[in-house]
């Protein structure tokens, strides 16, 4: 059986997870909302939700980890590092979805260039950040056997 502290200790890594994926969703489907309007929003993840969802999931496990690592040694050391490079790059690639739409703006910033960038290789920038979650995930739960070893 589980003690309580280590159940709250469980629990409140799973809360710290679905909301980063809440939070995470939420940005994607504001993001893309406000450059395309909601209709392509819908659209778009019609098209690419099993990545929009793994991208999303993959980033919640490594918050739920992170907060569950850092309850264990109450410090999180540079493993806040590879949450936050994950966490951009998981974010990065689900609004790829909807650059190629911001060419209307980004004339006028000078970053046409970038756009068409993101747009040929949308898909791939997707694996991108499935293989940085997958990669920040393993590293993470490497830590937390480790360190459970080592207690």
């Amino acid at each position: 059986m589980l003690s309580l502290t280590k159940m709250n200790n469980i629990t409140k890594s799973v809360l710290y997870g679905l909301v980063a994926s809440a939070i995470l969703f939420g940005i994607y489907l504001g993001t893309l909302s406000f450059v395309s309007g909601w209709q392509y929003t819908q659209n778009q993840f019609v098209t690419y939700w099993y990545f929009v969802v793994s991208l999303t999931l993959g980033f919640g496990i490594q918050i739920g980890l992170y907060q569950y690592i850092k309850s264990l040694v109450h410090h999180g050391k540079s493993m806040g590092k590879i949450v936050g490079v994950s966490g951009t790059t998981s974010t990065t690639a689900m609004i790829s979805c909807c650059a190629h739409y911001l060419a209307n703006l980004v004339p006028i910033l000078g970053a046409t260039g970038l756009v068409a960038f993101v747009t040929q290789y949308q898909t791939r920038i997707f694996w991108v950040g499935l293989l940085f979650n997958f990669g920040g995930i393993l590293y993470i739960s490497r830590q937390i056997i480790r360190f459970k070893k080592n207690s």
